[in-house]
């Protein structure tokens, strides 16, 4: 081929490709969720489903697809066409944390399109009563003069709970006992009932539990309070302003995406993020509204994925 119909060529394939995205969607688009109903992810999720199928004029339907920690919901965009009618709501644990606890079918840098982060919701370090600590320091202070003898809940073996949990240990230099429950509900009944000291869990979750006066709040691990516990200090007031871990949602294509297309899912997302009804109805449940660019995303995905790997290293994490 001579460099004319090189030159041909590109360009042809350059403007169809542009009016495939100017007819993008012309057909029902499917967001997967990886998780059951129900839960933080799924609102988000839901939320963004429906905002997307007014500003883009075609159903965004939600397909949920739970299981092997988020991997299968992964697998499956992973192996999708990179149309634009299949997208995902895609968590820190499913991209950052899993493919450095276990072998997973997919690579989370390059198997995915990053389009957006959505939301993010950061954990609260909590005590029971009946250990009658009132401030990190405190808890700190009693964890260095009886090394182990402190235990934390977290919402299961590998989570970002668990996680958090192991950071505060590497930055504070204490040692806590790690007690896994099945979910966040019995590891707040489990801290409510006296069989662990201390728990670490999102925000959305404990917030409830400490505004009733029922757990103490003694950290977010976030760089900025949270008006829903205005009282609980950030990671940045008490001194360990590296305690910063927050679970995050956003969307992502299968690779190969095209760019046109990405901006426009981008633009229309961050037209639904500033919406002044997204910030009230995540903020009621503590999830913050995000905004980035796919760039930005991409960013996040590969600094979390190193930074969680290292913790998890370190702790020796493993999973069954």
């Amino acid at each position: 081929m001579n460099l004319k119909k090189l030159i041909l060529a590109t360009l042809a394939l350059s403007a169809a490709t542009l009016a495939q995205a100017d007819n993008w969607p012309s057909r029902p688009l499917t967001l997967i969720v990886p998780f059951p109903p129900g839960g933080a992810a799924d609102t988000v999720g839901r939320y963004y489903a429906e905002q997307l199928s007014t500003s883009l004029g075609q159903p965004v339907v939600v397909d949920n697809k739970p299981g092997a920690g988020t991997a299968i919901a992964a697998e499956a965009v992973a192996k999708a066409k990179p149309d634009g009618y299949t997208l995902s709501l895609a968590t820190a644990g499913q991209l950052a944390i899993l493919p450095n606890l276990q072998a997973v079918r997919y690579d989370p840098i390059k198997d995915f399109t990053p389009v957006a982060v959505l939301a993010s919701v950061p954990n609260v370090v909590a005590v029971g009563p009946q250990t009658k600590i009132d401030s990190l320091q405190a808890l700190i202070d009693q964890a260095k003069a009886k090394p182990g003898a402190l235990s934390y809940s977290s919402c299961g073996n590998g989570t970002l709970c668990h996680l958090s949990g192991e950071l505060l240990k590497n930055l504070a230099g204490v040692d806590l006992l790690h007690v896994p429950y099945k979910g966040s509900a019995p590891a707040v009944t489990g801290l409510l009932g006296g069989e662990v000291d201390v728990a670490v869990d999102t925000l959305t979750v404990l917030a409830p539990q400490i505004q009733a006066g029922k757990l103490k709040g003694l950290v977010l691990t976030s760089a900025e309070r949270s008006p829903l516990l205005p009282s609980v200090p950030s990671a940045d007031e008490v001194g360990l302003p590296g305690f910063v871990a927050s679970g995050w949602f956003g969307i992502v294509l299968p690779k190969g995406a095209e760019p046109a297309l990405v901006e426009r899912l981008n633009n229309a997302i961050e037209v639904i993020a500033d919406k002044p009804e997204t910030a009230e109805r995540f903020g009621q449940q503590g999830i913050s509204v995000e905004r980035s660019s796919p760039a930005g995303f991409a960013q996040v995905i590969a600094a979390d994925k190193a930074r969680w790997g290292e913790v998890i290293r370190t702790a020796q994490v493993h999973i069954e």
